[in-house]
């Protein structure tokens, strides 16, 4: 009997399919099971902490006899890192068992890297925002050292941050996708190196991907130098993108040094443009993003007074922001609106 191509086709996919979700299932159950299992273990240590001085006279001689022991006996995966960690994992996750304060989705390298930040709120930001948009760990890694989380948060007041730490990064209007500054340490180009506009831009669009994670969540890349024709006269925005969830187009301008008033005008009839050109039915308001080396706080304010048009500017960073820093005004913004509470 001669057998039909379609209907074995037909057959190979059905059994590839029933195959590949099967091992997806078998991986889902595994990792939630490792992540009970390094909560369980944090659970035991601190517990047995707290049954005596050893936390507070000999914690690290603990977890470091602790680790050689586990490794003789069961092998790898008890170094005394991990073991801090797991400790860690059930003191900042109490309910991990019962709750949904922390993710299964996560795998545990997930949660060694968020537990390495020093507040309750950025930990909680970072689950959020891996589950969310499904980070890998290496994009987790690069969100964290670039500061994602203060970057974030100091745009915003004590409820606003609290917000953030507890749902993420939330997308509900044209302020929301806007960082201040952005950092594009990816693009490899020293600080007081010289170099042009252009440059700049090709290397963006050399580094799509890089840049799309630094820009957030619903970015989608439309078009570099985007030329239309105004009377005669040839205008380009550098960067365009379409926001899918904001359902609007984000023009960017590239500025290599500080940011003029003439800038905030070209990008004022860019946004024009495109509003009554390019936007369809459906579309919300484009939104327009100036990026420079500088701007001039004062100089902006007076230069974007009065404009109808959702447009907004910001720095960037050839370079990976001083955490110190972040958190010093972070830490400030909280203070102040603690101070006024009481």
């Amino acid at each position: 009997m001669k057998i039909q191509k379609s209907d074995y086709n037909s057959l190979v996919k059905s059994i590839g399919k029933l195959l590949t979700e099967s091992r997806s299932f078998v991986a889902t159950q595994i990792n939630t099971v490792l992540l009970k299992t390094y909560w369980q273990i944090g659970r035991y240590i601190v517990e047995f902490e707290q049954g005596g001085d050893y936390r507070a006279e000999y914690g690290s001689e603990l977890l470091q006899q602790l680790a050689r022991d586990l490794s003789f006996k069961y092998g790898r995966g008890f170094s005394r890192s991990n073991l801090t960690y797991m400790r860690k994992f059930y003191i900042k996750f109490p309910k991990f068992q019962i709750s949904e304060t922390a993710s299964h989705k996560l795998t545990w390298s997930h949660y060694f890297e968020i537990l390495k930040a020093d507040s309750d709120l950025e930990i909680g930001f970072y689950v959020k925002q891996c589950e969310k948009e499904n980070w890998s760990v290496r994009q987790l890694k690069r969100q964290m050292k670039s500061m994602l989380f203060q970057r974030l948060a100091l745009s915003k007041d004590k409820q606003g941050i609290l917000k953030l730490a507890e749902k993420g990064q939330q997308f509900l209007n044209p302020e929301d996708i806007i960082k201040d500054p952005y950092v594009l340490e990816f693009l490899n180009l020293p600080q007081k190196e010289r170099y042009l506009e252009g440059e700049l831009e090709e290397q963006i669009i050399t580094n799509i991907q890089h840049f799309l994670l630094e820009l957030g969540k619903g970015f989608a890349f439309v078009k570099r130098q985007y030329y239309f024709i105004i009377s005669n006269r040839h205008f380009s925005v550098d960067l365009v993108f379409y926001h899918r969830i904001l359902k609007c187009f984000v023009l960017i301008d590239l500025k290599r040094g500080e940011i003029t008033h003439q800038d905030v005008g070209q990008m004022n009839l860019y946004l024009n443009y495109f509003r009554k050109e390019e936007n369809t039915e459906g579309d919300s308001e484009p939104i327009g993003i100036i990026l420079g080396a500088y701007k001039d706080q004062i100089l902006m304010e007076y230069a974007t007074q009065n404009i109808s048009n959702k447009l907004f500017v910001s720095k960037y960073q050839l370079y990976l922001p001083k955490k110190e820093d972040f958190e010093k005004e972070l830490q400030r913004i909280l203070d102040r609106k603690q101070s006024k509470d009481e």
